[in-house]
């Protein structure tokens, strides 16, 4: 596989599955232009997220790393009827663009915005909800905390509930084979018997883990 045809892979993916709505196609116009940085997930990884969502229950999710409501709303558009989303953001400025967001795309009243650094508000998220309630959770916060994540958010995972992590093999920061920070974590949850993982290499990496007791 060469770099110019994993890049024209990519460009593929999004071209064939990455269609955007008239809302989503500008957002990260509008949050780049608020000041916002020019990260979310790719439109086909968006597309993934809602269809994972909703073959679970769909009752109870958990993001972490809000930014521009990107992601939150894929998220918020697989869950049942009266589903709940619960998306963590630790900066204010962002979490005000993303509740904009939330409201312009008809999903804000799924949508909680929890503000805080996510290992300071999970353990409180984790007391409100309880253990084995939640259906699906997102993460995509700080790389090197993922381990740290994993292990708090395991509690809460219902049986078949699925825990999802985007660049597990890569970002911006650098690749797996350059000592990226989310090895331990890839491995770590590989090899935890109440799991079965998996990683797709959409984009940069995306990993998908169904609770199995």
């Amino acid at each position: 596989m060469t770099p110019e045809r994993w890049s024209y892979i990519g460009d593929y993916a999004n071209d064939v599955f990455g269609q955007y709505d008239d809302h989503l196609a500008d957002l990260m116009d509008r949050a780049v232009s608020a000041g916002l940085p020019p990260i979310a997930v790719s439109a086909d990884v968006g597309r993934l997220l809602k269809i994972l969502v909703s073959m679970t229950e769909g009752e109870l999710a958990i993001e972490l790393g809000t930014l521009a409501g990107y992601s939150a709303i894929w998220i918020a558009r697989g869950l049942a009827p009266d589903g709940r989303l619960l998306t963590v953001e630790y900066n204010d400025d962002h979490a005000d663009f993303a509740q904009s967001e939330l409201e312009r795309a008809g999903v804000a009243d799924k949508v909680e915005i929890v503000r805080g650094a996510a290992l300071e508000v999970l353990p409180r998220i984790a007391d409100e909800v309880g253990e084995q309630t939640v259906d699906f959770a997102f993460v995509d916060a700080r790389k090197s905390e993922y381990v740290d994540y994993y292990r708090l958010l395991k509690p809460l995972m219902k049986p078949g509930g699925l825990f999802v992590a985007d660049n597990v093999y890569g970002s911006g920061a650098g690749w797996i084979d350059e000592g990226y920070g989310t090895d331990e974590f890839n491995r770590l949850i590989a090899a935890d018997p109440d799991f079965e993982a998996v990683a797709t290499p959409m984009r940069e990496g995306v990993l998908i883990a169904r609770r199995n007791v």
